[in-house]
C-alpha cells in the first residue's frame, strides 16, 4: 500500500478514518502528522488535522511480498458454511481477543445470537471501557466495522455484528434524540435553520427519525463525509 493521507477535525479523528478505510486496527498502522489542525477563533481559521498513513512493515520489500501472497491465498480460500451461530461467535471472540491483547486491555466478551435479525450482539465488559468507546463512540464504531469484516470474510452467509459496552448505544441514542428536540425548538423559536455537528450515518438517522413526525420542522443532511451533518429547517 502506498502512503495515503487522511484528515479529520483532530489527529485522532483522522486516524479513525484511516482504520475504517483500510480495514485494520490502529496498531497496524504507521502514521506521520502533517498538520495538527486547529479550531481557530470562534470557528474562523479552523484547519483539519492531516496525517500520512502506511501499513506497518511495508517499507520492507520482503514483508510486502509476503503480505501480497497472504492476501492472494485468502481470496482463494473457500468460505466456511455457517451452519451453527457458535461458529460465528468463535470467530468474533478470537478476533476481539487478539485486538484487546494488542491493546493490553482486559475485556470480557459476551456474545448473543439474535435469530430474527441474523445479528450477533456483542457486549464488552471491563475496567477501561472508555478507551474502547472513544470520542463520541468513534473507536467502538471502528471496532464494530472491523469485527464485521473479520467475520464475514470467513463465512458464506452474511451475519451482522453489533458491539456495545456499558449500554453506550442506548445512552447515545437518547442523547441524540434530546439534542434533536432541543434544536427543533431552537429553530421554531428563532425561525432560523439549525445545523448540527458532523455525525456518522447511523447518528444522522437517529436525528431524522426523532423529528420525522414534527409538524413544524423538516430535516436533511448536507456536506461530504466525514463532515456530513443534519440541518433542521422550519416547514414552509
Amino acid at each position: 500500500m502506498d502512503v495515503k493521507e487522511f484528515s479529520g477535525k483532530t489527529v485522532d479523528d483522522a486516524l479513525t478514518a484511516a482504520t475504517v478505510a483500510l480495514g485494520v486496527t490502529s496498531d497496524k498502522l504507521d502514521y506521520e502528522v502533517v498538520e495538527k489542525g486547529s479550531s481557530g477563533i470562534l470557528g474562523i481559521g479552523a484547519k483539519d488535522a492531516v496525517i500520512k498513513v502506511s501499513l506497518k512493515g511495508e517499507k520492507d520489500e520482503a514483508e510486502k511480498t509476503a503480505a501480497t501472497t497472504a492476501v492472494s491465498e485468502e481470496k482463494s480460500e473457500k468460505k466456511e458454511s455457517l451452519d451453527d451461530p457458535s461458529q460465528a461467535i468463535d470467530i468474533i471472540s478470537d478476533f476481539l481477543k487478539d485486538v484487546f491483547s494488542s491493546m493490553n486491555l482486559e475485556v470480557e466478551i459476551i456474545c448473543e445470537y439474535d435469530e430474527e435479525d441474523n445479528t450477533i450482539n456483542v457486549d464488552l465488559k471491563g475496567p477501561e471501557m472508555g478507551i474502547i468507546i472513544g470520542k463520541r463512540g468513534q473507536t467502538l464504531d471502528s471496532l464494530q466495522y472491523l469485527t464485521n469484516l473479520a467475520l464475514n470474510r470467513k463465512v458464506d452467509t452474511y451475519t451482522r455484528v453489533k458491539l456495545d459496552t456499558e449500554d453506550y448505544r442506548r445512552r447515545r441514542k437518547e442523547t441524540l434524540e434530546n439534542l434533536a428536540r432541543n434544536c427543533a425548538y431552537k429553530a421554531k423559536r428563532t425561525k432560523r435553520s439549525v445545523s448540527l455537528e458532523a455525525m456518522n450515518p447511523y447518528e444522522r438517522r437517529i436525528i431524522h427519525y426523532a423529528l420525522q413526525d414534527d409538524e413544524y420542522v423538516t430535516t436533511h443532511s448536507e456536506g461530504e463525509e466525514p463532515y456530513r451533518h443534519v440541518v433542521i429547517n422550519l416547514k414552509k
